[in-house]
């Protein structure tokens, strides 16, 4: 009996830390894509853009994740090379409905727990496809977009949502 008591806690955790992972088919890490809304009077959660040094206000809770990306790509534009979210449909809803009400506030990106991007909201967003500018080199964004979809893929699978 003392045995099962000693063990089953080690059981426990094996099984379920097998259930959980953090990688994703074809190995490397998952990433964790969070979009957050800048906060209105001047309160939230304090970001500050690494290399710009940029300080935003957030709110606390994300308007976005990863469970919303329907894919993600690297985008030429006037300004040069940003990093292009797509969004799944029921995301892309939402999206629109927020960038109505919120023209002028600003849209923070978090990679991982580190704020790496933002962009201001000046017009309602209806096709679900959110342009960024990170704070990254330019040869790092095709490897992220690519990270993005990939990660993009297992939560898809993982929810059974389909394209």
């Amino acid at each position: 009996m003392r045995r099962w008591v000693a063990v089953l806690p080690l059981l426990l955790a094996a099984l379920v830390g097998g259930c959980v992972s953090s990688e994703r088919p074809g190995g490397g890490p998952m990433r964790v894509a969070r979009l957050f809304l800048e906060s209105g009077g001047g309160e939230g959660v304090p970001a500050v853009l690494p290399r710009s040094g940029v300080a935003l206000q957030l709110n606390p809770k994300p308007v976005l994740t990863e469970a919303d990306l329907a894919g993600a790509d690297v985008a030429e534009v006037e300004l040069g090379r940003c990093l292009l979210l797509y969004l799944n449909a029921a995301a892309a809803r939402d999206f629109y409905r927020l960038t109505v009400t919120h023209q002028g506030r600003r849209l923070a990106l978090q990679l991982d727990g580190v704020v790496i991007g933002a962009r201001r909201i000046d017009g309602p967003v209806a096709d679900g496809k959110v342009f960024l500018f990170v704070e990254l080199p330019d040869e790092s964004l095709p490897g992220l977009a690519e990270e993005l979809r990939a990660t993009a893929e297992v939560v898809r699978r993982k929810t059974g949502e389909r394209r």
